[in-house]
């Protein structure tokens, strides 16, 4: 599971039964924990409905061969929640 700071918004996830496609260390020693659900993450309706500490930021990298993604980071344990960046993943459900 990741941090205190991102757990809820994983558990809700979970819970509506939205597949997740890696959980791990995903690019450098920077990382704790990252997972990746399969949707769009509706990065501005989660911020303001969740309440994330300050230090919970957005996450947003529109890669071109290294991956395209979109998501919340906790800053200070190093933990993230990601989902599809919107402009790549059209087919997949986004979560509000």
């Amino acid at each position: 599971m990741v941090c205190e700071h991102l757990s809820a918004l994983e558990r809700e996830i979970l819970a509506r039964g939205i597949k997740e496609t890696y959980r791990g260390q995903a690019w450098s020693d920077n990382c704790r924990e990252w997972v990746y659900f399969e949707c769009v993450l509706d990065l501005d309706t989660l911020r303001t409905r969740c309440d994330f500490a300050p230090f919970v930021v957005d996450h947003i990298h529109r890669g071109t061969h290294d991956g395209a993604e979109a998501g919340f980071v906790c800053d200070q344990c190093h933990d993230a929640i990601m989902g599809a960046h919107p402009d790549v993943s059209a087919r997949w459900p986004i979560y509000k």
